[in-house]
């Protein structure tokens, strides 16, 4: 089976994790810092806090701007349940805008139409490592005075206008699942500016619980602590960091080798009028986490099967989060954002990471141009 996405893990990468190993520190220990730095450093921000996984990220994010109870957060519906599912994580109300036809991207006009006196904030995602439009964003969310958070779990390399993903806004959450653009097993990331903010991500991560005699509101010695909010345990291990540290030398050859086969993707796909191929927005370069095709005046259910019985291991990113069971059976039944669903029935992603050799492609290229003339 040729997967659609894979982690690249090489000998040094096994021995980053093996020092770890042998060292004093599991976990909390320096191999953290030096991660987070490293992910800081390469994408233009001043503070960066390591955390278990992307979702810990975007909950950590929705914290530390604050949301609440009766607050909303306008996203996209074109997402993994995650960029959802934070806001409700603070008993606030996910609003869906729609998307825009040619990024499959949270268009910025429905976000305008989408917003009350309840916003607080709002949750792009750079959906398949494509930029969303941040300049159109920015503005809306200066104008209403919101928190923009961008899921940038599939961005990390990409750029916006020559600036990376995760400098461009109050708070951006990565991921480092093995599919993604680099990995640490499961692991997350925020990226701000604000000091403000990298405080209150310190400390939602680990308790609520601080040390920090600043925040402390008495201190009867060394040993003392307290519980200043109801944190998470949201941790994440030296273990992991360490081997992030080690992919993170590797990513601009991984974005190189993705950017060279989705542009072989574009080539071959060219002039086959059943496939709709990535859009790019002028000014931005994508970190191709995904090459997601549209198929038109096709059966996609056919297409997709014929394509898993040629060993092609092809999926669908993502099916409208407002249409899963647990969102219909808690106020979103009428839900539609007309967009999205138009390019959810027609959308396939195909195999493309760094991994992946140009033969690999050659066979993916040729079973998706016979599978969708003959369906």
């Amino acid at each position: 089976m040729i997967p659609y996405g894979r982690q690249i893990i090489e000998e040094d990468d096994i021995q980053a994790v093996v020092e770890v190993l042998r060292s004093d520190y599991l976990t909390t220990g320096p191999k953290i810092a030096e991660f987070e730095k490293s992910v800081a450093d390469y994408v233009g921000a001043k503070y960066a806090v390591a955390v278990s996984n992307g979702t810990a990220a975007l909950h950590a994010a929705c914290f530390a701007a604050g949301i609440k109870e009766g607050d909303e957060v306008i996203t996209t519906p074109l997402t993994f349940a995650a960029s959802s599912n934070c806001i409700l994580y603070c008993k606030a109300t996910p609003v869906f805008a729609d998307v825009d036809l040619r990024t499959y991207n949270i268009d910025a006009e429905d976000i305008k139409r989408k917003i009350t006196d309840r916003t607080k904030a709002v949750i792009p995602v750079h959906l398949a490592g494509q930029p969303c439009d941040m300049d159109a964003i920015r503005k809306i969310a200066a104008e209403y005075g919101l928190t923009v958070i961008e899921d940038g779990a599939h961005a990390l390399g990409a750029e916006y206008k020559g600036r990376k993903i995760g400098a461009l806004s109050d708070m951006t959450t990565f991921s480092f699942h093995p599919v993604k653009p680099i990995t640490t097993g499961e692991g997350g990331m925020v990226v701000t500016d604000q000091e403000e903010l990298y405080k209150k991500l310190i400390l939602f991560r680990s308790h609520g619980i601080t040390r920090d005699g600043e925040l402390l509101t008495e201190n009867q010695g060394p040993w003392f602590y307290q519980q200043l909010e109801l944190g998470y345990n949201y941790r994440i291990t030296d273990i992991q960091c360490a081997l992030g540290c080690s992919q993170m030398k590797k990513l601009e050859r991984f974005l190189r080798r993705r950017r060279e086969l989705a542009g072989r993707y574009d080539k071959a796909f060219r002039d086959i009028s059943n496939i709709i191929t990535p859009y790019q927005l002028s000014d931005t370069d994508s970190g191709w986490h995904l090459y997601i095709i549209q198929v038109q005046g096709c059966d996609r259910k056919q297409v997709f099967e014929a394509l898993r019985a040629k060993g092609i291991g092809v999926n669908v990113h993502y099916i409208p989060v407002y249409s899963h069971p647990y969102y219909r059976a808690h106020g979103y039944q009428d839900v539609c954002c007309p967009h999205a669903e138009q390019i959810y029935k027609q959308m396939i992603s195909i195999p493309l990471h760094p991994a992946m050799t140009d033969d690999q492609q050659d066979y993916v290229i040729h079973a998706v141009i016979e599978a969708v003339k003959g369906s």
